[in-house]
């Protein structure tokens, strides 16, 4: 029995998309994990996030460097309109979900938290859907 082959397209792909389930999923593992946080201390959510945003933002890089590297092995000039207008939606929202989460992390009343979390998540979920579109 043979496996299929291993190439560098596969570990540039299994690589974003370790990157992305660390940086998304650990944002929704986080909205649910905080309000039980709160119980148990009133630091212990800014102190998880903290802890947090050290492999979060790691993610986030190798999300970039893989994103980077993506962009340079398509030949983007010869895709279909679709695919241009999906990839800019993808790093519109790639974007978005940057600036969110360095605004949440920067962010001091529990409306803004809320609210620039909110917007990161999404905007990450957002990213992914794009991301899987471009796949075909």
């Amino acid at each position: 029995m043979t496996v299929l082959p291993v190439t560098w397209t596969t570990i540039r792909l299994f690589l974003h998309v370790i990157g992305a389930a660390v940086w998304v999923g650990g944002q929704i593992t986080l909205a649910k994990l905080v309000p039980g946080l709160r119980e148990v201390s009133a630091d212990a959510p800014r102190f998880l996030a903290r802890r947090f945003n050290q492999i979060a933002w790691s993610s986030f890089g190798l999300l970039f460097v893989t994103g980077i590297w993506s962009l340079l092995v398509v030949d983007v000039g010869s895709t279909s309109t679709e695919y241009q207008i999906t990839l800019g939606l993808k790093l519109a929202v790639v974007a978005v979900t940057a600036v969110s989460a360095a605004a949440h992390a920067g962010a001091k009343s529990k409306v803004a938290i809320a609210g620039w979390g909110a917007a990161g998540l999404l905007s990450g979920l957002a990213a992914v859907f794009f991301g899987i579109l471009l796949t075909g």
